[in-house]
């Protein structure tokens, strides 16, 4: 896909989720790893419902702005995405409603946000991480993100919003949605004894799609 394609595909999608509730006012953010290793990502104070190609903040491979408006203050925790997730090239960040109260909630496992509530939230977002929380931009969320040695392609920040990683940038958005609809889940269920999928049903799936789970406790 070429640069301008995918400079358009960057708005198309933000729009998306702008205008379906998934991110407030200039809140998340965009990125796209390039062939030649430097990145295309969403610009600071940009709402992600009103992107303009042109503008998009183009970065060399070592981080630095070659072209358009200033980058966002995010940057460190896309680029610890990318040096983790060697098959990254796109990380999507929301402030989603229902993932962020989910990174608020006492019971959530570190390792497991999320227990096995469906076969899609599996195949799309694997297990879901939980790190602390970092004040917006703080360069050691990247530490963070490093201490999870690439095993979660989906991290929540405590506090703050998702964030997720993709080989294309359609698979990253597809990803954030499922997560959102899997927290939503998560909240309307919570205390009422729900049922999930069984390790047998998810040793399944995981022969089935080849998926690679990080090693949790079974939530059963």
């Amino acid at each position: 896909m070429s640069e301008t394609r995918i400079r358009e595909e960057i708005c198309r999608l933000g729009r998306s989720l702008f205008e379906r509730g998934l991110t407030p006012g200039s809140s998340g953010n965009i990125s796209v790893k390039l062939d030649d290793g430097g990145w295309l990502v969403t610009p600071t104070n940009a709402s992600l419902g009103f992107l303009d190609p042109a503008r998009m903040s183009r970065l060399a491979p070592d981080g630095r702005l070659v072209s358009g408006d200033a980058p966002t203050k995010e940057v460190p925790l896309h680029t610890a995405l990318y040096q983790t997730r060697g098959a990254a090239r796109a990380v999507v960040h929301l402030h989603s409603t229902h993932s962020v109260a989910l990174s608020m909630l006492p019971e959530i496992d570190p390792r497991a946000a999320l227990p096995p509530m469906t076969p899609y939230y599996l195949m799309k977002c694997g297990q879901t991480a939980l790190v602390p929380y970092y004040r917006p931009g703080d360069p050691a969320v990247a530490d963070a993100i490093k201490g999870l040695a690439g095993k979660y392609s989906s991290v929540l920040l405590a506090n703050h919003g998702p964030v997720v990683s993709g080989d294309t940038l359609e698979a990253a958005v597809f990803a954030m949605e499922e997560l959102e609809e899997t927290a939503k889940l998560y909240l309307l269920l919570r205390g009422l004894n729900p049922r999930y999928l069984s390790p047998e049903q998810v040793k399944d799936l995981t022969k089935v799609f080849g998926l690679t789970l990080p090693e949790t406790h079974d939530h059963t």
